[in-house]
């Protein structure tokens, strides 16, 4: 798995602090930013996290780059719906001999990764001869060569694992990405996103500390959700997330 931050609000934090101010003071648009500087800009976001007020971290927003990750995260990834998706098209690429990822507990055990490795053969061999049989049909009605690969692999890719591997760029806002951050922190997320979202944590936390400082599972700065599927580690989770 490979998280890049490809590009984020300018002075993410001073722009939190200039939306706070104007809801906070008789600041004209003219000089909002002015006077802002480090210390003050992290008194005003301290100030409205601890208050619960997030709409002004909605002004800034921070585009990953994702790849080495499974269709089986992107299907979870794209339940957050306040966010933007560009992703690798199993319509248009090709994929005679795609990637695949591999889960830990069946990479550490020799049978079971066996097992998985044969059906990943499997999948490659059944989506290379449907797609050449399809291919091949629509050459003979006729389809342009390109189109008719594009239309083969469109119905080929039916047969793909959710193990296949996929890429995709992701654009949140601050506020999304906090949500996301509580729900997939959380140890009783999926491995994968839970992987994922760790690593969008540590670049996002970078650009806006003060943002992101109490960012994770939702024990870091209060009460498990979870109930009776809590994973019963509230303080390990409040050291590794926000040292405390």
């Amino acid at each position: 798995m490979n998280v890049e931050l490809i590009a984020f609000s300018p002075d993410p934090e001073k722009v939190v602090a200039a939306a706070a101010k104007l809801c906070y003071s008789p600041s004209s648009a003219q000089n909002i930013l002015d006077g802002l500087n480090e210390e003050n800009t992290a008194s005003y976001l301290n100030m409205i996290m601890s208050l619960g007020h997030e709409s002004p971290i909605e002004h800034i927003s921070f585009t990953f780059a994702v790849e080495g990750v499974s269709r089986s995260l992107l299907a979870q990834f794209t339940r957050h719906r306040i966010a933007s998706y560009s992703v690798k098209s199993q319509r248009y690429v090709n994929e005679g001999k795609f990637e695949f990822v591999i889960p830990p507990q069946i990479e550490a055990d020799v049978q079971a990764k066996e097992i998985y490795l044969k059906a990943m053969d499997q999948d490659t061999e059944n989506y290379n001869k449907l797609a050449d049989i399809l291919k091949e049909k629509y050459l003979q009605a006729g389809v342009p060569e390109g189109k008719a690969e594009k239309q083969a692999i469109e119905d080929a890719r039916y047969v793909l694992p959710n193990a296949c591997e996929t890429k995709m760029i992701v654009t949140m806002n601050a506020r999304s990405l906090l949500n996301f951050f509580q729900h997939r922190c959380c140890e009783r997320a999926q491995w994968e996103i839970r992987q994922c979202a760790d690593k969008m944590l540590e670049l996002a936390r970078e650009k806006a500390p003060s943002i992101f400082k109490n960012a994770g599972p939702s024990c870091v700065s209060g009460a498990c959700p979870e109930g009776k599927m809590s994973c019963g580690k509230i303080n390990e989770k409040r050291i590794k997330y926000a040292g405390r």
